[in-house]
């Protein structure tokens, strides 16, 4: 090892571990893990016998000396079939026992019993820890809850001449996949490569097809991390401070971590079934907790702008925001709303919302959305369901039903809902936010308080236009009930006044960051102008190196383009799609066409599906 004590990487693993240990780790030797089961087992199994003493005497029972054996076969089985993720959350079946590994923080504190069991989980940090069965190859750190491994990390410290990058190449070159620490969603569910600068993460190890993400806080609006505010010469202080603190990596695994499934065609048009674990980036991470901690104190009745680039992630961002606001309590233990509403148009998020919260909770009917008709929105507002996914444009009608409903029950309606505490996530905010129709939405969920207010209001003032003096009181006042979360990637002065504080938003992403990690391309240093194209196809004529006759029909096909028929154009656009971008980010990339209006693109539409039929090329979704 190189480099003086100082500023070796041992030192490195020494500031992490102190830390750690200080603030409710423990140190687990080496020796005490099982290579084989890639799993801590006397941890995992005095964990068990503290907190589940009346199911493990009922298992003794069974199974006398041998019940620790037993118990851990079934988990390692267990494990090996559903994840360590799962297993951690809702534990493992031993002879028609449900015995559990992990306890996870309560919504609330209302239940002393669960503040105790939490209280007993055992967060372990091993250093150097020899992995391998078959090898004495071992990982810089390894953090395990209750003797089930779950984070790896790899350390560099550029004061020994070696970075980031020679981390990520660990991970790529020097560890094995089939280990069973290593194996995908088995045992160990992130890994960190770690110098003083830069923070990579992954969720899979796959050898040199590894891809890491980057998990850095973001510097001046850019990629990398800012100076540590202490002064300290580590910039990645937060990851093990921060994202690693005991409270923090319990969160993450019961609530942020998430297995999605997606079912893709292969090229032979087969479906194939493909998992990708998901674990946040740490803008994504940073965003939901400071707005969920915004809500915890300050209540309902308030707004927040979230403006985050392109390449943010930001179906997941509202998927986990959602789910945290719908069990939000406040300190006195109360629920800080009673409904949570995204408005969205897109069906991903759906799909996306139930997947997840089924994996947190194992509910189903937490998440409904409104795909049918506004009778359906209605209804599922009266009746208070926690999340509710649905569109702006299903609000104006809402009133109207929510009257019919109160005559078939023979009683007399206001078209409006009782007062409920709700919390309206927004997906791109400045397409919602004005006009009638979120007046609408503000009417409908204000309800009988804004009003009785709007009563008063006409009282007071003398007025008769109680219903004008409603609808205005909906479109310009801040409502008690209701707090607004509104995400854009592009907000306007308009956007910024109505959901902003002092016209900032509450946190940022920005489209620099995502391109300096490469989320996004820059479209301004990524473009062809007509007039370069031409001038390069004109110079193939005269290239050795190129076929002529390619070239030559090449430049016809050019010629013949006029510049200003979509026809043509859609030529250009749908054969370069074909023939290049299709096959790149393994075969998911997607293109953009920016026109001048929304005629035109609904023209490009058209004239896209008219190409791609009239070449029998496999269809390919559209969206406008």
């Amino acid at each position: 090892m190189t480099g003086t004590p100082r500023h070796s990487e041992a030192a490195f693993e020494t500031v992490i571990e102190h830390h750690l240990l200080a603030h409710g780790y423990v140190a687990i030797p080496r020796d005490a893990f099982d290579r084989e089961r890639a799993i801590f087992p006397s941890v995992v199994l005095d964990f068990i016998r503290d907190t589940q003493p009346r199911e493990w005497a009922k298992l003794e029972a069974l199974h006398g000396a041998k019940t620790g054996e037993q118990v851990l076969t079934d988990l390692c089985k267990w494990m090996d079939a559903n994840g360590s993720l799962a297993t951690l959350r809702h534990g493992f079946k031993c002879y028609g026992r449900t015995l559990f590994v992990a306890f996870f923080k309560a919504a609330h504190e209302l239940n002393p019993e669960l503040e105790e069991r939490y209280a007993k989980n055992r967060l372990g940090l091993t250093r150097q820890l020899r992995f391998s069965p078959r090898s004495e190859k071992s990982l810089d750190v390894t953090l395990n809850v209750n003797g089930i491994p779950v984070v790896t990390l790899e350390l560099k410290n550029a004061m020994t001449g070696q970075a980031v990058e020679d981390a990520r190449r660990q991970y790529k070159q020097d560890r094995d996949p089939r280990e069973t620490i290593f194996e995908f969603k088995k045992r160990t569910l992130v890994h960190f490569a770690v110098d003083t600068e830069t923070v990579l993460m992954t969720t899979r190890l796959a050898g040199s097809a590894t891809h890491f993400l980057p998990f850095n806080k973001g510097d001046a609006g850019g990629a990398g991390n800012p100076p540590d505010p202490a002064g300290r010469s580590y910039r990645t202080a937060y990851l093990w401070e921060e994202v690693l603190a005991r409270d923090s990596l319990l969160d993450l695994l019961a609530r942020f971590l998430h297995l999605q499934v997606d079912e893709k065609r292969d090229e032979q048009g087969r479906k194939v079934r493909v998992e990708q674990l998901v674990f946040p980036r740490y803008h994504q991470l940073d965003a939901v907790r400071l707005l969920v901690e915004a809500a915890r104190v300050e209540g309902p009745g308030h707004n927040y702008l979230v403006e985050h680039s392109a390449g943010s992630g930001k179906s997941n961002t509202i998927a986990w925001l959602t789910h945290r606001l719908a069990s939000l309590h406040d300190a006195g233990n109360a629920r800080v709303f009673d409904s949570v509403i995204v408005v969205t148009d897109r069906v991903v998020l759906d799909q996306q919302l139930q997947d997840n919260i089924y994996q947190f909770e194992h509910k189903r009917g937490v998440v409904q959305k409104i795909d049918e008709s506004s009778r359906q929105l209605a209804e599922a507002l009266e009746s208070g369901v926690p999340i509710i996914i649905t569109t702006l444009q299903k609000f104006p009608f809402v009133s109207r039903q929510l009257l019919k409903m109160a005559d078939e029950r023979g009683e007399t309606g206001s078209g409006t809902l009782r007062t409920r505490r709700c919390a309206i996530v927004i997906d791109e905010a400045h397409s919602s936010q004005g006009g009638e129709t979120a007046t609408d939405l503000k009417e409908v969920l204000g309800g009988e308080a804004l009003q009785e207010e709007a009563r008063k209001r006409a009282a007071e003032e003398g007025r008769e236009d109680l219903e004008e003096l409603f609808r205005s009181m909906a479109k310009r006042g801040r409502q008690a009930n209701l707090s607004f979360f509104a995400f854009t990637a592009t907000p306007k002065h308009k956007t910024l006044a109505v959901f902003g504080r002092d016209g900032k938003p509450a946190h940022r992403y920005t489209m620099r960051q995502a391109i300096e990690e490469g989320f996004i391309l820059d479209v301004l240093k990524n473009y062809t102008t007509y007039a370069t194209y031409y001038r390069l196809i004109k110079a193939c004529d005269e290239d050795p190196n190129i076929e002529r006759k390619k070239a030559v029909r090449a430049l016809a096909r050019f010629l013949k383009l006029h510049p200003h028929n979509i026809a043509q154009k859609t030529e250009v656009i749908v054969e370069h799609f074909h023939a290049v971008t299709r096959h790149k980010i393994g075969g998911r990339a997607k293109a953009m066409v920016v026109t001048g209006s929304r005629l035109e693109a609904v023209r490009y539409k058209q004239s896209f599906d008219r190409y791609i039929k009239d070449k029998g090329y496999q269809p390919v979704a559209k969206q406008v």
